[in-house]
């Protein structure tokens, strides 16, 4: 009895009717049979900024050691401010760490730290002191 509930999933006939399967497509244009033959998307543009970003020499509460902070990012999460901290250590020649949203760099290496920023897409703005 169990066998008689079972509905076939072998692919072959089952209890589904497709309706347009009798159709034929001849006489049709080649776009009428497949929308997409010849579409080629356009290129998305890069964007030009993607924000603007302070760029701060910092020496406040560091034991007299000088940090450039990059802080104000806008839609970018923390994955992608840890790769652009680790391309700025590497380019620095120096350590850094992400806290509280914003890169720290040991240094002031703020010349470098634009550098890096513009060429991420972003609008590097030079504050404070």
């Amino acid at each position: 009895m169990a066998d008689a509930k079972r509905i076939p999933t072998d692919g072959g006939p089952g209890w589904v009717h497709n309706p347009f399967a009798a159709l034929s497509s001849d006489g049709l244009p080649p776009a009428a049979i497949n929308p997409l033959a010849g579409f080629v998307p356009p290129s998305r543009p890069a964007r030009k900024h993607r924000g603007r970003v302070d760029i701060l020499r910092v020496k406040a509460g560091r034991g007299g050691k000088t940090v450039t902070v990059v802080k104000n990012f806008v839609g970018i999460g923390l994955p992608e401010k840890e790769q652009l901290a680790k391309a700025m250590q590497r380019a620095c020649g120096t350590g850094g760490t992400v806290k509280n949203g914003q890169i720290e760099i040991q240094g002031d290496l703020r010349a470098e730290v634009a550098r890096i920023l513009t060429e991420a897409n972003f609008h590097p703005v030079f504050a404070g002191g």
